[in-house]
């Protein structure tokens, strides 16, 4: 058993370790391999202030800051939030996710085959983004699936680097992802060239379904990955397109994922 802080301060037991570390005097967090906090736990003293968080939103919640270190977009973002309002503005935010959507991405899930158990969840820093991850983890550990983790990413950003090393870490058996197109389409041509992810073990909320996604991400990016429409359809990508399906399709005929 595992202690993390939760979003009011307090420790709690946890089944799985925390994502993030914290510096509980200081009020920051930051990765687990972020080296400053390497070198301070090195050093020695450092281990009676540290904390554990199970994601971000959790960390911020309790008033912890990012770490200018391990996290420079999150602590730019952090410390000067009128740029990322006019970020934001710049770029629309998705629209809410529907009830349909995340039972449809539920269903996607549990219908493929080899079993899919652990997923790493990722979306983008808008609200509409952050409540769909949020009503699908809720989702699916009502059905006993696991998170293994949480991972956010900026809409804009250098090299999203960071973020994608994240995000394809821990060979997950899917990956569940929201956000808008500018976003999403930086984070996976930075997955699909600098680590292992696999877009046909990922899927997606309806906000990511879209031409522009497509355009953005470049030829090949995104071939396999798939995903729910609002109105409870499923979509996918290949070969440069997106083809939909009408909520009775899945119904009809599950989809089965590729083997691992």
């Amino acid at each position: 058993m595992y202690t993390l802080t939760g979003p009011d301060g307090r420790p709690y037991p946890s089944p799985t370790p925390g994502a993030l570390g914290g510096h509980r005097r200081g009020r920051l967090y930051g990765r687990l391999d972020c080296p400053s906090a390497l070198r301070a736990l090195a050093r020695g003293g450092y281990q009676r202030q540290r904390v554990f968080f199970a994601d971000e939103t959790t960390a911020l919640a309790a008033g912890y800051r990012p770490c200018a270190v391990c996290l420079p977009d999150e602590y730019a973002h952090w410390k000067d939030p009128q740029a990322l309002d006019a970020a934001q503005a710049h770029d629309p935010a998705p629209p809410r996710h529907t009830e349909a959507e995340v039972a449809t991405l539920v269903d996607l899930l549990t219908g493929r085959r080899p079993r899919v158990e652990t997923v790493t969840l990722g979306h983008g820093r808008d609200a509409a983004s952050t409540a769909a991850v949020q009503a699908f983890a809720q989702a699916w550990e009502g059905r006993g699936g696991h998170i293994l983790a949480v991972v956010t990413w900026p809409e804009e950003a250098a090299s999203w680097l960071r973020p994608a090393t994240r995000f394809a870490a821990g060979d997950p058996d899917a990956w569940v992802v929201a956000g808008a197109a500018p976003g999403w389409a930086g984070m996976s041509r930075r997955l699909r060239h600098s680590t292992a992810w696999d877009p046909a073990r990922t899927f997606a909320f309806a906000s990511i379904g879209g031409i522009e996604t497509l355009r953005l991400a470049g030829p090949g990016t995104l071939d396999g990955l798939r995903g729910a429409c609002a109105d409870g359809g499923t979509w996918r990508i290949g070969r440069h397109s997106i083809t939909h399906h009408g909520p009775d399709a899945l119904g009809a005929s599950p989809p089965a994922g590729p083997d691992r």
